[in-house]
């Protein structure tokens, strides 16, 4: 897997968690979720900004 591949897939499964804890339950479990998620999409977004080593065979 390529690594921009690999950091959509994380930004998205932040986008579902996200989207899981703002109608799943409210209160500070629901704030929990919702943060987890927001934290995997930033760390996706911030992932794919961060420039590759290329390592020579």
């Amino acid at each position: 897997m390529e690594p921009k591949t690999t950091s959509w897939v994380v930004v998205g499964l932040g986008v579902v968690v996200s989207i899981i804890g703002q109608m799943s339950r409210p209160g500070e479990l629901g704030a929990g979720i919702l943060g987890f998620g927001i934290a995997h999409i930033v760390l996706g977004i911030l992932d794919m900004l961060r420039p590759t080593v290329r390592q020579e065979s």
